[in-house]
């Protein structure tokens, strides 16, 4: 059966516009040069003032020069010839995309949805599992406003319990065997999901996902991971992960494009999910007119359809592949190495204790600590007055927060340390 696309569904005429196609003037194609082996390189493909150190990437990522003048070349083509330019370039630019989703996942791309956001991702998952009233869903009280919401939406919908249990006492000594155990003692007969996150954004522990994963085998149990803080800042795949769902942003520490997200899941995962926006693959259009019934991959169908803002989604391809350039484990090796100059520096400070693990294997690139009984936003403010930006936790126990990533070098998260070492 012949596929029709959104542009047939449209009724756009079969030539597709001139302007569309043809090569955007005034597009910014000069790029700073590009070593991915030089961290210096590196660094130079961001934007950033050069005279603040900026630890708060991770929050709302800055674009770092491909992917700008990838917006920038799609920007432009809509601005000449919207209708030329999306006809022309939307299965090409979506199929790049995919790609560079399925090489950096290490998946299929049948198996990846497209997004906004970490909280879109988070509420299309929750709201489409299939769940029956009295199933339950376990979380932890350590997990983020929009885990703990997109659950409660779900609870108030259809009768699903959702239930939370602290899985570590002190983030900064807490255990493999203390998260492992407290979750997996928390389950119940009629626990159908558990939803964790990878990083907590809280404190900065990172979940040992895999081993959580190994200790649900032979379960009943779906295990969804919100993953914004490890995706891009970790080097594990979802597959090594060993969860079902894996969400994430990519504007974060991937630095992609603001405003894109994706929901990875397994086969088992998707098994169990049902969309609840409807998509505009051109075999869901194809099905509507023709009154078929035309199989779509689950990635593909969970993604929302719609308009999109095209010239940010298509550049993600640029971030993935500038991660793939560098090498997944070398960024990983980065965000480490920093992320234990920080912890380090910060801990030889009298008066600042250390609220993240010293040790790499239960942190990523987060690094929470208080000062003293210094207010949290008093110590952001005055940082941010010796050019340091940090910031506060969004929690009802809250912390001061950093994150050094690709887009940082040693000198800023030295100099990081000696600003806090003013606040004491």
């Amino acid at each position: 059966m012949a596929q029709l696309s959104r542009r047939g569904l449209l009724g756009a005429t079969a030539a597709v516009g001139l302007l569309g196609v043809a090569a955007c003037e005034g597009a910014d194609t000069q790029a700073p040069t590009f070593d991915p082996r030089d961290w210096a390189s590196v660094r130079a493909q961001f934007a950033l003032d050069p005279a603040v150190a900026h630890l708060s990437t991770f929050v709302f990522a800055p674009h770092p020069a491909p992917v700008r003048a990838a917006i920038e070349r799609h920007r432009a083509g809509f601005d000449r010839d919207p209708i030329g330019y999306l006809h022309a370039n939307e299965a090409i630019e979506e199929g790049r995309v995919a790609g560079a989703a399925m090489r950096y996942l290490g998946t299929g791309a049948d198996g990846v949805a497209f997004t906004d956001s970490t909280t879109m991702g988070l509420g299309l998952l929750y709201s489409g599992l299939r769940l029956s009233s009295g199933d339950e869903v376990l979380t932890t009280t350590h997990d983020f406003y929009a885990t703990h919401e997109a659950l409660r939406l779900r609870a108030e919908r259809d009768g699903v319990a959702v239930r939370q249990v602290a899985v570590y006492a002190d983030p900064a000594s807490a255990s493999v065997d203390e998260i492992v155990g407290k979750l997996t003692a928390a389950l119940q007969p009629r626990t159908r999901v558990v939803a964790v996150t990878w990083v907590h954004s809280s404190t900065g522990v990172r979940m040992p996902i895999r081993e959580i994963a190994d200790a649900l085998t032979g379960r009943d149990v779906l295990l969804c991971v919100d993953g914004v803080h490890g995706f891009g800042a970790v080097d594990a795949t979802p597959a090594a992960l060993g969860c079902d769902f894996l969400v994430s942003g990519t504007h974060k520490w991937l630095h992609g494009p603001r405003g894109t997200g994706l929901i990875w899941g397994s086969t088992r995962g998707w098994a169990g999910y049902t969309p609840s926006v409807p998509t505009f693959d051109p075999r869901g259009i194809t099905s509507w007119l023709t009154a078929g019934r035309v199989p779509i991959p689950p990635g593909p169908a969970a993604t929302p359809g719609g308009y999109h803002s095209f010239e940010h989604r298509w550049a993600l391809a640029e971030a993935l592949q500038l991660h793939d350039s560098i090498g997944r484990d070398r960024v990983a090796g980065r965000v480490r190495e920093l992320a234990t100059r920080l912890k380090d520096g910060l801990a030889g400070i009298g008066g600042v204790t250390l609220v993240t693990p010293r040790d790499p294997g239960l942190s990523a690139g987060l690094v929470c600590c208080t000062v003293g009984n210094l207010q949290v936003d008093e110590a952001v403010g005055r940082l941010a007055a010796a050019k340091v930006v940090a910031t506060a936790t969004p929690y009802r126990t809250t912390y001061l927060r950093f994150g050094p990533g690709i887009a940082n070098t040693e000198e800023h998260v030295d100099a990081a340390v000696r600003a806090v070492q003013g606040l004491v």
